[in-house]
Protein backbone atom coordinates (compact mmCIF):
# COMPACT_ATOMS: atom_id res chain seq x y z
CA UNK A 1 0.00 0.00 0.00
CA UNK A 2 0.72 3.49 -0.64
CA UNK A 3 -1.21 5.45 1.05
CA UNK A 4 -0.10 8.91 0.58
CA UNK A 5 -0.97 9.21 -3.20
CA UNK A 6 -1.61 12.61 -4.94
CA UNK A 7 -5.07 13.89 -4.76
CA UNK A 8 -6.09 12.18 -1.85
CA UNK A 9 -7.02 13.50 1.33
CA UNK A 10 -6.34 12.76 5.05
CA UNK A 11 -9.43 10.64 6.13
CA UNK A 12 -9.12 8.53 2.92
CA UNK A 13 -5.41 7.97 3.59
CA UNK A 14 -6.39 7.34 7.31
CA UNK A 15 -9.01 4.95 6.56
CA UNK A 16 -6.75 2.75 4.45
CA UNK A 17 -4.08 2.54 7.50
CA UNK A 18 -7.36 1.96 9.99
CA UNK A 19 -7.95 -1.34 7.72
CA UNK A 20 -5.12 -2.42 7.40
CA UNK A 21 -4.15 -5.24 10.31
CA UNK A 22 -0.62 -5.88 9.55
CA UNK A 23 0.25 -1.75 10.08
CA UNK A 24 -2.06 -1.20 13.09
CA UNK A 25 -0.08 -3.65 15.08
CA UNK A 26 3.03 -3.03 14.02
CA UNK A 27 3.21 0.58 15.01
CA UNK A 28 1.56 0.02 18.10
CA UNK A 29 3.95 -2.32 19.23
CA UNK A 30 7.09 -0.16 18.07
CA UNK A 31 6.00 3.05 19.46
CA UNK A 32 4.66 1.52 22.54
CA UNK A 33 8.28 0.44 23.25
CA UNK A 34 9.89 3.00 22.11
CA UNK A 35 8.06 5.39 24.78
CA UNK A 36 8.51 3.09 27.59
CA UNK A 37 12.33 3.60 26.69
CA UNK A 38 11.74 7.08 26.43
CA UNK A 39 9.97 7.37 29.50
CA UNK A 40 12.51 4.77 31.43
CA UNK A 41 15.37 6.53 30.14
CA UNK A 42 14.40 9.87 31.22
CA UNK A 43 13.58 8.62 34.43
CA UNK A 44 17.11 6.81 35.37
CA UNK A 45 18.52 10.22 34.05
CA UNK A 46 17.07 12.47 36.59
CA UNK A 47 16.45 16.65 36.56
CA UNK A 48 15.09 15.54 32.93
CA UNK A 49 12.86 18.58 33.31
CA UNK A 50 15.66 20.77 33.55
CA UNK A 51 17.51 19.56 30.92
CA UNK A 52 14.35 20.00 28.53
CA UNK A 53 14.72 23.47 29.53
CA UNK A 54 18.61 23.46 28.84
CA UNK A 55 17.72 21.85 25.24
CA UNK A 56 15.18 24.68 24.81
CA UNK A 57 17.32 27.49 25.38
CA UNK A 58 20.09 26.22 23.36
CA UNK A 59 17.52 26.06 20.48
CA UNK A 60 15.84 29.28 21.40
CA UNK A 61 18.97 31.21 21.14
CA UNK A 62 20.41 29.54 18.00
CA UNK A 63 17.30 30.30 15.84
CA UNK A 64 17.46 33.40 17.15
CA UNK A 65 20.61 34.38 15.56
CA UNK A 66 20.71 31.72 13.00
CA UNK A 67 21.77 33.67 10.33
CA UNK A 68 24.83 34.56 12.40
CA UNK A 69 25.63 31.14 13.10
CA UNK A 70 25.50 29.74 9.92
CA UNK A 71 27.28 32.15 8.67
CA UNK A 72 30.12 30.86 11.26
CA UNK A 73 29.56 27.78 10.42
CA UNK A 74 30.16 28.30 6.58
CA UNK A 75 33.48 30.13 7.08
CA UNK A 76 35.13 27.47 9.79
CA UNK A 77 33.84 24.63 7.68
CA UNK A 78 35.21 26.28 4.17
CA UNK A 79 38.79 27.19 6.08
CA UNK A 80 38.36 22.88 7.09
CA UNK A 81 38.26 22.16 3.04
CA UNK A 82 34.62 21.60 3.09
CA UNK A 83 32.31 23.09 -0.16
CA UNK A 84 29.55 25.04 1.05
CA UNK A 85 26.35 25.51 -0.89
CA UNK A 86 23.15 27.87 -0.11
CA UNK A 87 20.06 26.21 -1.59
CA UNK A 88 16.94 28.75 -1.11
CA UNK A 89 14.62 26.11 -2.93
CA UNK A 90 14.16 22.48 -2.76
CA UNK A 91 14.86 22.76 -6.62
CA UNK A 92 18.19 24.49 -6.18
CA UNK A 93 19.48 21.86 -3.60
CA UNK A 94 18.91 18.95 -6.19
CA UNK A 95 20.65 20.91 -8.91
CA UNK A 96 23.91 21.24 -6.69
CA UNK A 97 23.45 17.80 -5.96
CA UNK A 98 23.41 16.76 -9.55
CA UNK A 99 25.67 18.85 -10.88
CA UNK A 100 28.40 16.87 -8.60
CA UNK A 101 27.33 13.92 -9.29
CA UNK A 102 27.74 14.48 -13.01
CA UNK A 103 30.98 16.74 -12.43
CA UNK A 104 32.14 13.33 -10.65
CA UNK A 105 30.77 10.97 -13.80
CA UNK A 106 29.01 9.13 -10.74
CA UNK A 107 27.49 5.77 -11.24
CA UNK A 108 26.42 5.05 -7.29
CA UNK A 109 25.44 6.78 -4.72
CA UNK A 110 25.46 4.82 -0.60
CA UNK A 111 23.06 6.93 1.50
CA UNK A 112 22.89 7.22 4.85
CA UNK A 113 19.29 8.22 6.61
CA UNK A 114 18.05 11.65 5.56
CA UNK A 115 14.88 12.95 5.63
CA UNK A 116 16.09 15.93 3.65
CA UNK A 117 16.97 14.27 0.67
CA UNK A 118 13.54 12.43 0.87
CA UNK A 119 12.20 16.33 1.43
CA UNK A 120 13.97 16.48 -2.07
CA UNK A 121 13.21 13.13 -3.61
CA UNK A 122 16.35 13.05 -4.24
CA UNK A 123 16.43 9.34 -5.44
CA UNK A 124 14.34 9.99 -8.52
CA UNK A 125 16.41 13.35 -9.40
CA UNK A 126 19.18 10.97 -9.30
CA UNK A 127 17.80 8.07 -11.10
CA UNK A 128 16.61 10.38 -13.84
CA UNK A 129 20.53 11.15 -14.70
CA UNK A 130 21.57 7.64 -14.66
CA UNK A 131 22.67 7.56 -11.39
CA UNK A 132 21.56 4.68 -8.69
CA UNK A 133 20.98 5.57 -4.94
CA UNK A 134 21.23 2.97 -2.50
CA UNK A 135 20.10 3.15 1.08
CA UNK A 136 22.17 1.97 3.45
CA UNK A 137 20.15 2.21 6.78
CA UNK A 138 17.93 -1.05 7.23
CA UNK A 139 14.69 0.35 7.18
CA UNK A 140 14.93 2.97 4.40
CA UNK A 141 16.68 -0.18 2.32
CA UNK A 142 13.49 -1.74 3.34
CA UNK A 143 10.71 0.53 2.13
CA UNK A 144 13.02 1.29 -0.91
CA UNK A 145 12.55 -2.29 -1.78
CA UNK A 146 8.99 -1.26 -1.34
CA UNK A 147 8.34 1.43 -3.58
CA UNK A 148 7.89 3.70 0.19
CA UNK A 149 8.41 6.72 1.78
CA UNK A 150 9.32 6.41 5.46
CA UNK A 151 6.35 5.92 7.86
CA UNK A 152 8.20 7.42 10.98
CA UNK A 153 11.95 10.10 11.24
CA UNK A 154 13.75 7.62 13.23
CA UNK A 155 12.30 4.25 11.96
CA UNK A 156 11.24 4.12 8.12
CA UNK A 157 9.86 1.18 8.41
CA UNK A 158 7.88 0.79 11.88
CA UNK A 159 4.71 -0.05 9.14
CA UNK A 160 5.88 -3.32 8.72
CA UNK A 161 6.28 -7.00 10.26
CA UNK A 162 9.22 -9.14 9.79
CA UNK A 163 7.10 -11.61 7.63
CA UNK A 164 6.64 -8.48 4.94
CA UNK A 165 9.91 -7.81 5.62
CA UNK A 166 11.13 -11.35 4.95
CA UNK A 167 9.05 -11.21 1.33
CA UNK A 168 10.84 -8.27 0.55
CA UNK A 169 14.15 -9.01 0.74
CA UNK A 170 13.46 -12.82 -0.62
CA UNK A 171 12.56 -11.13 -3.61
CA UNK A 172 15.18 -8.98 -3.42
CA UNK A 173 18.16 -12.44 -2.97
CA UNK A 174 15.80 -14.37 -5.51
CA UNK A 175 15.80 -17.27 -3.35
CA UNK A 176 13.21 -17.68 0.21
CA UNK A 177 14.55 -16.21 3.37
CA UNK A 178 13.55 -17.20 6.80
CA UNK A 179 11.92 -14.50 8.47
CA UNK A 180 14.92 -14.13 11.11
CA UNK A 181 15.74 -10.68 12.10
CA UNK A 182 19.48 -12.26 12.15
CA UNK A 183 19.19 -13.80 8.85
CA UNK A 184 17.29 -10.72 7.16
CA UNK A 185 19.81 -8.48 8.16
CA UNK A 186 22.95 -10.73 7.71
CA UNK A 187 22.01 -10.68 3.90
CA UNK A 188 21.12 -7.01 3.97
CA UNK A 189 25.12 -6.40 5.40
CA UNK A 190 26.15 -8.53 2.84
CA UNK A 191 24.99 -6.88 -0.15
CA UNK A 192 25.30 -3.41 0.91
CA UNK A 193 29.35 -4.04 1.54
CA UNK A 194 29.75 -3.96 -2.00
CA UNK A 195 28.04 -1.40 -3.01
CA UNK A 196 30.01 0.46 -0.13
CA UNK A 197 33.03 -0.69 -2.33
CA UNK A 198 31.55 0.79 -5.38
CA UNK A 199 30.03 3.72 -4.56
CA UNK A 200 31.60 7.15 -6.30
CA UNK A 201 29.61 8.98 -4.07
CA UNK A 202 28.82 8.54 0.06
CA UNK A 203 25.81 11.07 0.99
CA UNK A 204 24.38 12.16 4.39
CA UNK A 205 22.06 14.31 6.06
CA UNK A 206 23.17 15.71 8.95
CA UNK A 207 21.83 15.57 12.87
CA UNK A 208 23.39 19.10 14.31
CA UNK A 209 26.38 21.23 12.79
CA UNK A 210 28.70 22.64 15.03
CA UNK A 211 29.32 26.56 13.99
CA UNK A 212 32.33 27.03 16.48
CA UNK A 213 34.69 24.49 14.30
CA UNK A 214 32.40 23.42 10.96
CA UNK A 215 32.00 20.51 12.17
CA UNK A 216 28.69 17.92 11.32
CA UNK A 217 27.56 15.33 13.40
CA UNK A 218 25.78 12.11 12.86
CA UNK A 219 23.75 9.68 15.01
CA UNK A 220 23.36 6.33 14.32
CA UNK A 221 22.90 2.98 15.67
CA UNK A 222 24.10 0.41 12.26
CA UNK A 223 27.60 2.22 11.16
CA UNK A 224 26.22 2.64 7.53
CA UNK A 225 26.90 6.32 8.27
CA UNK A 226 30.47 5.78 8.66
CA UNK A 227 31.10 4.15 5.91
CA UNK A 228 28.85 6.24 3.77
CA UNK A 229 31.47 9.05 5.14
CA UNK A 230 34.94 7.41 4.83
CA UNK A 231 34.48 5.05 1.55
CA UNK A 232 33.76 6.87 -1.39
CA UNK A 233 36.11 9.49 -2.82
CA UNK A 234 33.10 12.25 -2.37
CA UNK A 235 30.79 13.26 0.30
CA UNK A 236 27.67 15.00 -0.18
CA UNK A 237 25.48 16.33 3.01
CA UNK A 238 22.08 17.86 2.87
CA UNK A 239 21.27 19.68 6.06
CA UNK A 240 18.32 21.78 7.25
CA UNK A 241 19.50 25.32 7.83
CA UNK A 242 18.08 24.77 11.35
CA UNK A 243 20.31 22.05 12.17
CA UNK A 244 23.06 24.49 13.62
CA UNK A 245 23.78 24.68 16.86
CA UNK A 246 26.79 26.83 18.91
CA UNK A 247 29.20 24.80 19.96
CA UNK A 248 30.70 21.17 21.31
CA UNK A 249 29.26 22.01 24.74
CA UNK A 250 25.61 22.39 23.36
CA UNK A 251 26.11 19.04 21.58
CA UNK A 252 26.86 17.34 24.82
CA UNK A 253 23.15 18.78 25.70
CA UNK A 254 21.31 17.37 22.47
CA UNK A 255 23.45 14.10 23.05
CA UNK A 256 21.71 13.64 25.97
CA UNK A 257 18.16 14.30 24.68
CA UNK A 258 17.78 13.06 21.38
CA UNK A 259 18.97 9.23 22.01
CA UNK A 260 16.78 9.17 24.90
CA UNK A 261 13.84 11.06 23.08
CA UNK A 262 13.88 9.10 20.04
CA UNK A 263 15.17 5.03 21.41
CA UNK A 264 15.65 5.29 25.11
CA UNK A 265 18.86 4.79 24.18
CA UNK A 266 21.14 6.23 26.75
CA UNK A 267 24.15 7.26 23.69
CA UNK A 268 23.77 6.31 20.22
CA UNK A 269 26.33 3.08 19.17
CA UNK A 270 27.86 5.75 16.95
CA UNK A 271 28.07 9.55 17.01
CA UNK A 272 30.56 10.82 13.93
CA UNK A 273 31.86 14.41 14.38
CA UNK A 274 33.38 15.00 11.01
CA UNK A 275 35.35 17.88 10.19
CA UNK A 276 36.50 18.72 6.89
CA UNK A 277 37.63 15.72 4.27
CA UNK A 278 40.39 13.93 4.24
CA UNK A 279 44.04 14.97 5.11
CA UNK A 280 47.35 13.89 4.65
CA UNK A 281 47.49 11.84 7.67
CA UNK A 282 44.28 9.90 7.65
CA UNK A 283 43.52 6.78 6.96
CA UNK A 284 40.09 7.20 5.11
CA UNK A 285 37.78 9.69 4.57
CA UNK A 286 36.63 11.43 1.34
CA UNK A 287 38.87 13.70 -1.10
CA UNK A 288 35.83 15.82 -1.49
CA UNK A 289 33.18 17.41 0.65
CA UNK A 290 30.27 18.98 0.23
CA UNK A 291 27.41 20.39 2.57
CA UNK A 292 24.13 21.88 1.03
CA UNK A 293 22.50 24.16 3.66
CA UNK A 294 19.00 24.00 2.46
CA UNK A 295 16.24 26.43 3.03
CA UNK A 296 12.96 25.05 1.10
CA UNK A 297 10.50 27.34 3.27
CA UNK A 298 12.16 26.96 6.72
CA UNK A 299 13.54 30.98 6.76
CA UNK A 300 9.53 31.49 6.07
CA UNK A 301 8.99 30.75 10.12
CA UNK A 302 11.78 33.22 11.29
CA UNK A 303 10.19 35.91 12.91
CA UNK A 304 6.75 34.51 13.27
CA UNK A 305 5.84 34.16 16.90
CA UNK A 306 3.77 31.47 16.34
CA UNK A 307 5.98 29.56 14.19
CA UNK A 308 9.42 30.04 14.90
CA UNK A 309 9.75 27.68 17.71
CA UNK A 310 9.04 25.15 14.82
CA UNK A 311 12.38 25.20 13.66
CA UNK A 312 13.94 24.07 17.20
CA UNK A 313 12.63 20.58 16.20
CA UNK A 314 15.64 18.25 16.15
CA UNK A 315 14.03 14.98 14.60
CA UNK A 316 13.79 12.94 17.51
CA UNK A 317 10.38 11.08 16.60
CA UNK A 318 9.25 11.41 20.22
CA UNK A 319 5.98 13.61 19.25
CA UNK A 320 5.12 10.21 16.67
CA UNK A 321 5.51 7.47 19.47
CA UNK A 322 3.03 9.66 21.87
CA UNK A 323 0.59 10.73 19.62
CA UNK A 324 -2.73 8.87 19.41
CA UNK A 325 -3.34 10.01 15.93
CA UNK A 326 -0.06 8.27 14.68
CA UNK A 327 -0.33 5.81 16.62
CA UNK A 328 -3.73 4.14 15.24
CA UNK A 329 -3.05 5.29 11.47
CA UNK A 330 1.14 5.54 11.24
CA UNK A 331 2.62 8.03 8.85
CA UNK A 332 1.99 7.46 5.69
CA UNK A 333 -1.41 8.34 6.03
CA UNK A 334 -0.04 12.12 6.54
CA UNK A 335 0.55 12.20 2.95
CA UNK A 336 4.06 14.29 2.96
CA UNK A 337 7.64 13.46 3.80
CA UNK A 338 7.24 14.61 7.77
CA UNK A 339 4.66 12.37 9.67
CA UNK A 340 3.07 12.47 13.29
CA UNK A 341 2.05 16.19 14.93
CA UNK A 342 5.68 17.67 13.90
CA UNK A 343 4.79 16.72 10.22
CA UNK A 344 0.99 18.11 10.65
CA UNK A 345 2.61 21.28 11.34
CA UNK A 346 5.64 21.42 9.38
CA UNK A 347 4.62 20.45 5.94
CA UNK A 348 1.74 23.13 5.97
CA UNK A 349 4.33 25.76 7.16
CA UNK A 350 6.56 24.78 4.88
CA UNK A 351 4.66 25.07 2.11
CA UNK A 352 2.61 28.21 3.52
CA UNK A 353 -0.24 26.12 4.38
CA UNK A 354 -1.49 26.05 0.91
CA UNK A 355 -4.83 23.94 0.08
CA UNK A 356 -3.15 20.41 -0.53
CA UNK A 357 -2.17 20.34 2.90
CA UNK A 358 -5.14 22.31 4.81
CA UNK A 359 -6.65 19.03 6.05
CA UNK A 360 -3.35 17.42 8.42
CA UNK A 361 -3.74 20.15 10.80
CA UNK A 362 -6.91 18.46 11.73
CA UNK A 363 -5.39 15.13 12.68
CA UNK A 364 -4.86 15.45 15.71
CA UNK A 365 -6.64 15.56 19.41
CA UNK A 366 -4.83 18.63 20.50
CA UNK A 367 -4.42 16.06 23.41
CA UNK A 368 -0.51 18.28 24.12
CA UNK A 369 0.95 14.67 24.60
CA UNK A 370 3.24 15.90 21.75
CA UNK A 371 4.59 18.59 23.79
CA UNK A 372 4.78 16.73 26.93
CA UNK A 373 7.33 14.26 24.88
CA UNK A 374 9.22 17.22 22.76
CA UNK A 375 12.70 17.31 24.62
CA UNK A 376 12.93 20.56 23.79
CA UNK A 377 9.47 21.67 24.22
CA UNK A 378 8.11 22.70 21.42
CA UNK A 379 4.22 24.10 21.75
CA UNK A 380 2.98 21.82 18.68
CA UNK A 381 -0.80 21.68 20.12
CA UNK A 382 -0.64 25.29 19.73
CA UNK A 383 0.71 25.36 16.44
CA UNK A 384 -2.00 23.12 15.19
CA UNK A 385 -4.66 25.12 16.83
CA UNK A 386 -2.92 28.21 15.08
CA UNK A 387 -3.04 26.34 11.41
CA UNK A 388 -6.35 25.44 11.70
CA UNK A 389 -6.81 29.41 12.53
CA UNK A 390 -5.26 30.70 9.73
CA UNK A 391 -6.84 28.03 7.46
CA UNK A 392 -10.10 29.14 8.01
CA UNK A 393 -8.65 33.09 7.39
CA UNK A 394 -7.79 31.87 4.21
CA UNK A 395 -10.84 31.11 2.99
CA UNK A 396 -10.40 27.39 3.22
CA UNK A 397 -12.84 26.67 5.91
CA UNK A 398 -15.46 24.39 5.91
CA UNK A 399 -19.15 26.27 5.40
CA UNK A 400 -20.60 23.42 8.00
CA UNK A 401 -18.73 23.19 10.25
CA UNK A 402 -18.36 27.31 10.08
CA UNK A 403 -22.30 27.34 10.60
CA UNK A 404 -21.78 24.30 13.15
CA UNK A 405 -19.19 26.41 15.14
CA UNK A 406 -21.49 29.25 15.14
CA UNK A 407 -24.39 27.70 16.49
CA UNK A 408 -22.08 26.13 19.09
CA UNK A 409 -21.15 29.57 20.44
CA UNK A 410 -24.29 30.90 20.62
CA UNK A 411 -25.65 27.77 22.44
CA UNK A 412 -22.71 28.21 24.76
CA UNK A 413 -22.76 31.83 25.89
CA UNK A 414 -26.81 31.43 26.82
CA UNK A 415 -27.29 29.41 29.67
CA UNK A 416 -31.29 29.40 28.74
CA UNK A 417 -30.06 27.99 25.15
CA UNK A 418 -27.81 25.72 26.56
CA UNK A 419 -30.31 24.14 28.82
CA UNK A 420 -32.90 23.93 26.36
CA UNK A 421 -30.66 22.42 23.89
CA UNK A 422 -29.76 19.74 26.59
CA UNK A 423 -33.79 19.24 26.97
CA UNK A 424 -33.80 18.56 23.30
CA UNK A 425 -30.87 16.49 22.94
CA UNK A 426 -32.05 14.40 25.60
CA UNK A 427 -35.53 13.87 23.96
CA UNK A 428 -34.54 13.38 20.52
CA UNK A 429 -31.64 10.82 21.14
CA UNK A 430 -34.20 8.31 22.41
CA UNK A 431 -34.80 7.53 18.17
CA UNK A 432 -30.69 6.13 18.30
CA UNK A 433 -30.16 5.36 21.69
CA UNK A 434 -29.94 1.28 22.84
CA UNK A 435 -28.51 0.05 26.06
CA UNK A 436 -27.31 3.39 27.06
CA UNK A 437 -25.07 4.31 23.82
CA UNK A 438 -25.18 5.50 20.65
CA UNK A 439 -24.47 3.65 17.84
CA UNK A 440 -25.97 4.71 14.78
CA UNK A 441 -23.70 5.90 12.36
CA UNK A 442 -26.01 8.74 10.59
CA UNK A 443 -24.52 11.92 9.68
CA UNK A 444 -21.88 13.18 11.65
CA UNK A 445 -21.75 10.15 14.10
CA UNK A 446 -20.49 8.00 11.04
CA UNK A 447 -16.77 8.78 11.98
CA UNK A 448 -16.70 8.20 15.40
CA UNK A 449 -19.26 5.23 15.56
CA UNK A 450 -17.72 3.65 12.76
CA UNK A 451 -14.63 2.63 15.57
CA UNK A 452 -16.53 3.13 18.63
CA UNK A 453 -19.79 4.04 20.10
CA UNK A 454 -20.96 7.52 21.83
CA UNK A 455 -22.60 7.70 25.46
CA UNK A 456 -25.87 8.56 25.59
CA UNK A 457 -26.93 12.02 27.55
CA UNK A 458 -27.58 11.71 30.92
CA UNK A 459 -31.34 11.95 32.59
CA UNK A 460 -30.24 14.54 34.46
CA UNK A 461 -27.16 16.94 33.72
CA UNK A 462 -24.87 18.41 36.16
CA UNK A 463 -26.22 21.51 35.76
CA UNK A 464 -29.66 20.31 36.82
CA UNK A 465 -27.57 18.49 39.74
CA UNK A 466 -25.97 21.69 40.71
CA UNK A 467 -28.94 23.40 41.05
CA UNK A 468 -30.75 20.81 43.27
CA UNK A 469 -27.71 20.09 45.44
CA UNK A 470 -27.28 24.63 46.05
CA UNK A 471 -30.71 24.31 46.99
CA UNK A 472 -30.79 21.61 49.12
CA UNK A 473 -27.51 22.90 50.78
CA UNK A 474 -29.24 26.80 51.29
CA UNK A 475 -32.29 24.84 52.77
CA UNK A 476 -30.14 23.33 55.43
CA UNK A 477 -27.25 25.44 56.10
CA UNK A 478 -28.90 27.49 58.96
CA UNK A 479 -29.96 23.73 60.66
CA UNK A 480 -26.40 22.64 60.26
CA UNK A 481 -24.77 26.23 61.15
CA UNK A 482 -26.90 25.65 64.76
CA UNK A 483 -25.77 22.41 65.00
CA UNK A 484 -22.49 22.89 64.56
CA UNK A 485 -22.45 26.20 66.89
CA UNK A 486 -24.10 24.18 69.50
CA UNK A 487 -21.19 21.67 69.29
CA UNK A 488 -18.93 23.64 69.72
CA UNK A 489 -20.32 25.37 72.91
CA UNK A 490 -20.76 22.18 74.75
CA UNK A 491 -16.88 21.46 73.74
CA UNK A 492 -15.43 24.81 75.33
CA UNK A 493 -17.78 24.10 78.27
CA UNK A 494 -16.28 20.74 78.45
CA UNK A 495 -12.94 21.91 78.47
CA UNK A 496 -13.43 25.12 81.28
CA UNK A 497 -14.61 22.46 83.49
CA UNK A 498 -11.53 20.00 83.23
CA UNK A 499 -9.39 23.07 83.46
CA UNK A 500 -11.18 23.99 86.97
CA UNK A 501 -12.85 27.05 85.41
CA UNK A 502 -9.42 28.97 84.54
CA UNK A 503 -9.02 28.54 80.93
CA UNK A 504 -6.52 25.84 80.99
CA UNK A 505 -3.90 28.80 82.78
CA UNK A 506 -2.05 27.52 85.37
Amino acid sequence: MQPNAKGSTVKERAELALNDDFLRKAVKFTTERLRSGKKSAAEEHGNWEEWRERGRQIRLHTIAHLDYYLNLFADNARANGVHVHFAETDVEAVKISLAIAQQKQSKSVVKSKSMVTEELHLNHALAGIGVEAIETDLGEYIIQLAGETPSHIIIPAIHKNRYQIAELLSADAGEALAPDTQILAGFVRKKLREKFLEADIGMTGCNFAIAETGSMVLFENEGNARMVTTVPRTQITLMGMERIIPSFEDLEVMATLLPRSATGQKLTVYMSGITGPRREADADGPDEMHIIIVDNGRSNQLGDPEFQELLNCIRCGACLNACPVYRHIGGHAYGGTYSGPIGAVLTPALQKNVAEWDDIANASSLCGACYEACPVKIPLHDMLVYLRRRKVEAGHGNMLESVGMKGFSAVMGNSKMMRGALRIGQLGQKLVVRDGAIRSKLGPLKGWNSYRVAPSLPKQGFRDRWTEMERDGLANAKPMAASMKARMETILQERKEGDGGNGGHA
